[in-house]
């Protein structure tokens, strides 16, 4: 008997099993799954699976996710069990409810440098115009900072906006701003989980330097059909939501609608003259269906359409003229979940990415019914395919590998000239195709009880006109447990970028140019080290991390001196490519520390984040070869937020930032200059109009003035019998800081021959309201 119960015990089961939303079954991705008697943990997938295999015992299983109440599984384990977990959205949980059980820490968690932030408290933040925006939410986190005031730009430790791979359900989007960058496409709405990784990239990232940005759309709910709409200053949105012929299907398949629009150009059409009329608008729309074909298989198809137009049409007795302005994306993803076993699981991905640009200016004269028009476009288009797969051995192991492979179609400019005049070409540049690959494995592996390691390598493979660039990219991350709920931390990653933005501002803007690596443009690599330390304090809600790194990227691209992304000087060219010859290659250099305290559940929550940085550039071809602080390099970056809900019915927030300016290029001084050539009567030394030639000194070496504002919200929540009403009054801006949006040198308003340094600032005190009804 007792040989019997030696054998035994030393046999290993599997639990396995997704983890889902309590009345919806949406899955749950992030999910904590913990035996505390064998201190052995697992968490579920993007799809919510998990698999966690253990010694046959009788044992206790925890699953904790944040905003969720845990709940705790008996289970005697003697045979592979597969186990489907609901649990509870409840976010009227008190503090010591939600301590009470084991959650998720990122002391005991391998990746560093990683950001979830709940969609709810997206939600909460107060914003400009009373439109909530994912990726200003991102930018008050550590390690991130905004292009200028306003914007919704990305710059992450040090990169430009280009080196952020931003995913919406496995699909790239290329161009992720509305109003000029001023707001995020992301609905809120749509959206289940959000995850920046800043560094440490595990090997199944690839493709950029500096950061990824996950996001997953829901899957809509399987129980019932509900839905949420909300009405703005600047637009209106709309979700809906519920099962898919709930009866016949028996609860297997589902869908999500999710659209937005602004009505800007309604508001402003009648206070515009007759004689010239302008407008601006735009609109997004989300879309999911998935369909649980059985206990092993499940298929979604998902997407994302959005477009902004912007438009001015000017009009006089003998002429008209008309521009217009006009940037969008569309992406679809078609998946395939599979379950071989209880421990290899697969997703298998059909992704389509589409972004275009369109310019276009029209001059008619009525009178000989003459014309010229010009139309301007640009744009990437992919067809994409992946396949992922997680395989869990035992506890000790989280082996993930796959591939990946997209064909690009880049039109980098393409221009057409028509007129009645003498003058007339029509130019159409060729289009360049490039295919993209990836191949990687990486395992999460406890090498001891405090020991653990992320391993991994990724081959990346790129191939434009016959030219091929193949690059191993290493990459390793390790924890150590130095107490019970303090961990130090480690990671190394190299990357690899093969698509290029081109971009001759700050900020990101819709006339910014993808290209692709070609024999000539190099693929840009950078290599980043990062270390800290972790804390849980478990009791309290709170997480606590602080980290140093060191970045250094190369062959990053920019433009020339004076070159512009719009190719029109020499219509008559022939040059296929010409946007080649009008970029430079360098290399920076981005290090600093961050430092992060965070609570995410409970009455009262929120996060203080600093960062301390250094960002350098250096171009052969400009600043003299010299090297200089990049636009977006900020010494300083602070901020607070916080969210206090009072009770049931009403809800605080507020946050506050702190930031150094941005390094900008201005005249240090100028001379007044006598020109060569006499304007009148060939006398020498006669001259009517002197001229000033600018001496602008080294590239970056003036500093704007101190980025800060507070912004203020409050909710007001009423549950009605068939719907939920919240109305939000907020005010951006609060004590009406000038912050600066940009400057330039003018004349004294006393004295006309002196010239001062003058700002322009955008937003002064903002106040927005929104009403928003849940049914």
């Amino acid at each position: 008997m007792a040989l019997s119960f030696n054998i035994t015990a030393q046999n290993k089961f599997t639990i396995s099993g997704y983890v889902t939303e309590k009345g919806s079954r949406e899955t749950l991705p992030g999910v904590a799954i913990y035996s505390a008697k064998h201190n052995a943990g697992t968490t579920s997938n993007n799809y919510g699976f998990y698999s966690i295999t253990l010694p046959a015992d009788s044992i206790e299983l925890t699953f904790s996710f944040v905003g969720f109440q845990p709940r705790t599984e008996k289970i005697v384990l003697k045979e592979n069990i597969k186990l489907n977990i609901d649990i509870s959205n409840n976010i009227e949980l008190t503090e010591v409810e939600i301590s009470a059980a084991q959650q998720r820490r990122i002391s005991e968690e391998t990746q560093m440098s990683m950001i979830e932030i709940p969609v709810q408290q997206v939600k909460d933040i107060p914003a400009l115009l009373g439109e909530k925006d994912v990726l200003k939410v991102i930018q008050l986190m550590p390690g991130v900072q905004k292009g200028s005031e306003g914007s919704s730009g990305l710059y992450v430790r040090g990169g430009g906006p280009d080196q952020n791979l931003i995913i919406l359900d496995d699909a790239t989007v290329y161009n992720a701003y509305h109003l000029f960058g001023f707001f995020s496409l992301f609905n809120g709405d749509a959206l289940k989980s959000i995850e920046l990784t800043k560094g440490g990239f595990p090997a199944r990232y690839g493709g950029r330097l500096s950061s990824v940005l996950e996001m997953q759309m829901k899957d809509g709910d399987k129980e019932k059909i509900h839905g949420e709409a909300g009405i703005g200053i600047i637009s209106s949105r709309f979700t809906l939501e519920g099962p898919i012929f709930k009866k016949k299907l028996k609860n297997k398949a589902s869908f999500l609608v999710s659209a937005r629009r602004t009505y800007i150009d309604a508001l402003v059409y009648p206070f515009l003259p007759k004689d010239g009329k302008a407008g601006y608008y735009f609109y997004d729309m989300n879309a999911k269906l998935n369909y649980t074909l059985s206990d092993k298989d499940r298929f979604f198809v998902s997407g994302y359409f959005g477009k902004d137009k912007f438009y001015a049409r000017f009009e006089d007795y003998d002429f008209s003229d008309e521009i217009f302005l006009k940037w969008g994306n569309a992406t679809s993803t078609v998946r395939w979940n599979h379950l071989f076993n209880d421990k290899l699981f697969s997703n298998a991905s059909l992704i389509f990415c589409n972004y275009k640009l369109g310019i276009g200016y029209k001059e008619e004269y009525k009178d000989d019914n003459s014309f010229f028009k010009l139309d301007y476009s640009s744009g990437i288009r992919d067809y994409g395919f992946k396949y992922d797969f997680d395989f869990l051995p035992n506890a000790n192991h989280f082996i993930k590998f796959g591939v990946m492979s997209t064909y690009h179609r880049f039109t980098p400019n393409a221009v057409v000239v028509k007129s009645s005049f003498e003058f007339e070409n029509e130019k159409a540049i060729q289009a360049i195709y490039a295919l993209e690959s990836g191949l990687y494995i990486e395992d999460d592996y406890k090498v001891t009880k405090k020991l653990k390691v992320n391993g991994g390598v990724r081959l990346s493979h790129f191939n434009v006109k016959g030219t091929n660039y193949l690059n191993p990219e290493p990459r390793i991350a390790m924890r150590y447990m130095l107490k019970k709920d303090l961990s130090f931390k480690a990671s190394y990653a190299m990357m690899n970028q093969y698509l290029h933005l081109l971009t001759g501002t700050g900020i990101s803007l819709p006339t910014d140019l993808w290209v692709p690596t070609t024999k000539k443009v190099k693929p840009q690599q950078s290599q980043q080290v990062a270390m800290g330390f972790a804390k849980d304090w478990q009791e309290k809600n709170l997480t606590f991390s602080l980290e140093g790194y060191y970045k250094k990227s190369e062959r990053i691209l920019g433009y020339k001196e004076g070159a512009s992304f719009l190719l029109i000087d020499d219509l008559g060219t022939t040059e296929e490519v010409k946007w080649e010859n009008m970029v430079t290659a360098g290399q920076g250099w981005s290090y600093g520390a961050e430092f992060l305290i965070q609570k995410k559940v409970g009455k009262f929550s929120g996060w203080i984040g600093y960062t301390l940085s250094w960002t350098q550039l250096q171009f052969d071809s400009l600043n003299f070869g010299k090297k200089y602080y990049a636009r977006y390099d900020r010494r300083h970056d602070f901020s607070i937020v916080a969210i206090y809900k009072i009770n049931d019915h009403i809800t605080l927030s507020g946050t506050w930032v702190y930031g150094t300016g941005n390094a900008i290029t201005l005249p240090v001084a100028e001379y007044e200059a006598i020109p060569h050539n006499p304007i009148e009567n060939n006398t020498p030394g006669f001259n009517e109009y002197n001229y000033f030639i600018s001496d602008y000194g080294d590239k970056n070496s003036f500093r704007m003035a101190a980025y800060h504002r507070m912004d203020i919200g409050i909710q007001f929540h009423k549950k009605l019998k068939r719907c939920e009403r919240t109305f939000e009054l907020s005010f951006y801006n609060l004590y009406n800081r000038q912050n600066p949006f940009f400057y330039f040198v003018g004349t004294s308003d006393s004295n006309y021959n002196q010239r001062v340094l003058k700002q322009i600032s955008l937003f002064p005190i903002i106040p927005s309201v929104s009403w928003t009804y849940k049914f």
